[in-house]
């Protein structure tokens, strides 16, 4: 027990100590060791990393993961060390979503088969999405985090500790130059104190004391001296590793672009593979629901808007009666009961009782065969 107290007391006097000196100092009141210029530089950098990286770090995240409250349960997550659930991406569950949609519209319908191209372009797209912020987490935030949260931290630890060795440092020399000063005054005494014998004792005395004190004084700054020096070249080693990190930092955002290179070109690959197989859809059914007819081109061009109804119509093919259509794409025949077509041409189609509505019989002179609707445009 007594030895807690002591060592209580005594941390409460290094601690006063400290803040007197902190408080001296910013009022002007006392001397302040400085660092050399490479420390200072050094301390720049650091804190000019920590700060940037952290920047990168949480805008990272945002980029991964925009949903906060999906960001704070994986938080908690990784602080209680469980596995974080894994949750379908919104591209997933759109695709879902049109997949289901699909069975109640019925997959052969255009719409209904159309969703279901479409929903699993969209599950593609999800899959690639899950894989890119997967590889970007271990890859890219994981250093970051590690950094900020262990380096970072080591560091910081280190300079508050070199930051209260310097308060000791300075108060020991402010302490050694008030106890020179009083030495020096009280040696001074004597020689206007010889008349009187019983004060030149006790200022011989005083002069003493104060000797005692200047040693004692002068050790403690050693002490404080070497403990400063040390715990500065502990701090300067981390400080100088900040250029280690900088190299690490630069391979991880290396292996960030590949995986978001690689992940946008996956997607692009996937948009262009549905953009190939919907493409025609756009003219076979004719304008953008979304889009408004101009009545000044619909009044001028009588022919245009026949020609929308009437694309608009091909979906449900005439019971009897041919038309004349106009190729809109290439296409090869699967088999001898289809016949195979080129862009731009005319040719004769019709259909025939029971046949698929997505089908016409086509004709090219001497050639006949099953022709997909989707391919053409009816002009008659």
């Amino acid at each position: 027990m007594d030895f807690s107290v002591k060592k209580l007391a005594s941390d409460a006097g290094v601690f006063f100590s400290r803040a007197v000196q902190f408080t001296q100092e910013n009022l002007g009141q006392a001397e302040k060791t400085e660092l050399d210029a490479h420390f200072e530089n050094l301390l720049a950098r650091a804190d000019c990393t920590k700060n940037w990286t952290e920047k990168i770090f949480r805008q990272t995240e945002y980029l991964l993961q925009p949903n906060p409250s999906a960001r704070i349960e994986e938080f908690l997550y990784e602080k209680l060390d469980r596995k974080v659930p894994s949750r379908p991406t919104n591209a997933e569950l759109l695709g879902q979503y049109m997949l289901e949609a699909a069975k109640d519209f019925g997959p052969g319908t255009p719409y209904g088969s159309t969703l279901i191209k479409v929903g699993e372009c969209q599950q593609r797209l999800g899959g690639a999405e899950r894989e890119f912020l997967q590889t970007s987490a271990i890859s890219f935030l994981t250093p970051l985090r590690n950094f900020l949260e262990g380096d970072w931290r080591t560091i910081s630890k280190e300079r508050r500790l070199l930051e209260n060795r310097r308060l000791d440092l300075d108060a020991c020399k402010a302490r050694v130059k008030k106890a020179k000063a009083a030495e020096t005054k009280a040696a001074a005494v004597p020689d206007f104190q010889e008349t009187r014998p019983r004060n030149y004792v006790l200022s011989a005395s005083a002069s003493a004391l104060w000797t005692e004190e200047v040693d004692k004084a002068e050790h403690e700054l050693r002490v404080a001296q070497t403990e400063f020096d040390r715990q500065a070249e502990v701090t300067r080693l981390l400080l100088e590793g900040i250029s280690s990190t900088h190299v690490n930092h630069l391979r991880c955002l290396h292996e960030f672009v590949e995986a978001q290179t690689a992940y946008y070109n996956q997607c692009h690959r996937v948009m262009q593979d549905l953009q190939k197989e919907l493409g025609r859809f756009s003219s076979s059914f004719g304008r953008n629901p979304g889009s408004s007819p101009d009545p000044a081109a619909s009044a001028s061009s009588p022919a245009a808007s026949e020609t929308d109804v009437l694309q608009i119509e091909e979906v449900q093919p005439p019971a009897s009666g041919t038309r004349k259509a106009k190729v809109l794409y290439d296409y090869d025949a699967a088999d001898t009961s289809e016949m195979s077509l080129l862009a731009d041409e005319l040719i004769t189609v019709y259909t025939v009782p029971g046949m698929d509505s997505d089908w016409l019989v086509g004709e090219r002179g001497n050639q006949k065969g099953k022709v997909p609707v989707t391919y053409l445009e009816l002009l008659s």
